[in-house]
């Protein structure tokens, strides 16, 4: 029993890491924050599909802690928990639809925008065009870097990984 909470523990490290390596291979840079990468939410959300809700979350908020350690961009302390430590924690809510990888990743990629966008409205809005709705403003720009890497992500885990979703691989 203890050794499979270690291989877990193992694995989720490994997908925290994975993942922030793949949010430098960017393809699209937002200005004040957010890209399209080549899929860095996905580790964390398979890893949630593999493993539940609980883990995920946490390898979520681990990755939003390393992220915010590696490339932060912070106006505000309660900024920072919205836009680091929970927009990132709720990818584990993939782990609620183990079952169905397309809705979990969602539901996971979803949870982190409404993050974002909070954020975005109450820190950000004076930077939407003049005469422009804050509430628009930061759902388009939240759109513009999260509905690509929602696209990417659901592609790569329902059509590419699925199979690793219900074979545990053993680590030892």
């Amino acid at each position: 029993m203890r050794n499979e909470k270690l291989k877990v523990v193992v694995e989720g490290g490994l997908m925290v890491a994975l993942a922030l390596v793949l949010s430098f291979i960017k393809i699209f840079s937002a200005p004040q924050g957010g890209s399209v990468t080549l899929g860095s939410m996905i580790p964390i959300i398979l890893f949630a599909l593999r493993h539940g809700v609980g883990p995920g979350l946490l390898a979520g908020t681990v990755h939003g802690f390393v992220q915010l350690i590696i490339e932060p961009f912070v106006v505000h302390p309660v900024q920072l928990v919205l836009d680091y430590i929970l927009a990132f924690g709720l990818l584990g809510l993939a782990g609620l639809f183990q079952d169905r990888p397309a809705l979990g990743t969602t539901v996971a990629v979803t949870g982190r925008f409404v993050s974002h966008f909070i954020a975005g409205v109450i820190w950000f809005g004076a930077s939407a065009p003049e005469g422009m709705n804050v509430w628009l403003y930061s759902f388009l720009y939240q759109a513009s870097y999260l509905v690509p890497e929602l696209i990417i992500s659901v592609v790569v885990i329902n059509y590419v990984l699925k199979p690793f979703l219900k074979k545990k691989v053993s680590l030892g």
